[in-house]
């Protein structure tokens, strides 16, 4: 697959967000460059100058893996960004026929129906699993109830849609725009990791067309892992609530994870959560 493009841009991003001070390199006024330059690059792997300028052209068909890692020493990324130019080396050499998911059909696509009594056993916060473009493919009742406006779209609700395109979005979440960053993150990731999902291609498609600000972001080209972390959200029925989140592989069903939410044990959030569930299990099965 042709991911020069993707390539280029991820590496000029990086080297763009770089100091010369930071990288142990005298800076100066006279620069033309926000970041370091090429050849500073280069220097900093110990590759050429020429080489390093077909790398950032896009061409990573055939770098070693010691080259990459050079590279990336030199552009100080961090374990995601390491995965992700390796995941963009193994597209370009062709190397990611075996990892990539076997081309499913048309269907929506079957779980096992353990899956779902697991999230139905977790009852003091909302559970659900999802694929990586973001689409909620089971859930528990209060992860319905909990995210009950991304529901009313259709029945296939996808959670960067909400994000960036239902406006109850901005209430909802109490810090938008970071949950916004790691939204874009986690897309981000999977196309470096899957770049022939045309389902993401078609998602990324969309909400660079109807959104600004998935639009900006998705042309910083970060990556980051996102297993656990803390968010505020601002609920029309039980108020603001502060939860952590865990998110977890699925060794069953790979390319999927399961999120489960969970408030302090005694805390206004946990009070605020009871009541939901209390709410949500009078309500008829769907």
């Amino acid at each position: 697959m042709d991911n020069r493009d993707e390539v280029r841009e991820f590496l000029v991003s990086r080297r763009a967000r770089i100091t010369p001070e930071e990288a142990g390199l005298p800076g100066g006024t006279r620069r033309r460059v926000s970041g370091l330059r090429r050849s500073e690059v280069a220097a900093l792997a110990d590759v050429s100058v020429e080489y390093y300028a077909k790398l950032e052209r896009g061409n990573l068909a055939g770098a070693s893996p010691a080259v990459l890692e050079a590279v990336a020493r030199a552009l100080r990324l961090d374990d995601a960004e390491r995965a992700h130019l390796l995941h963009l080396a193994q597209t370009a050499d062709g190397a990611d026929v075996l990892a990539r998911p076997r081309q499913r059909s048309a269907k929506p696509r079957t779980l096992h129906r353990s899956l779902q009594w697991t999230l139905d056993a977790i009852t003091a916060g909302p559970a659900f699993v999802n694929n990586g473009r973001l689409d909620l493919l089971a859930e528990n009742r209060l992860a319905r109830a909990f995210y009950r406006d991304m529901y009313v779209g259709g029945p296939k609700p996808n959670m960067a849609r909400f994000q960036f395109l239902d406006p109850t979005a901005r209430r909802f979440y109490a810090d938008w725009d970071l949950a916004a960053d790691i939204t874009v993150d986690v897309l981000r990731t999977e196309a470096g990791r899957n770049p022939h999902d045309k389902g993401l291609h078609d998602l990324v498609g969309e909400l660079s067309t109807r959104s600004d600000e998935f639009r900006r972001r998705w042309g910083k080209h970060n990556v980051r892992r996102h297993g656990t972390g803390v968010k505020r959200f601002h609920h029309p029925d039980v108020g603001d609530v502060t939860l952590t989140w865990e998110a977890m592989g699925m060794a069953a069903e790979p390319g999927l994870t399961l999120v489960v939410y969970t408030a302090e044990p005694g805390s206004p959030s946990a009070e605020g959560l009871e009541l939901l569930a209390s709410w949500a299990a009078a309500q008829p099965d769907r």
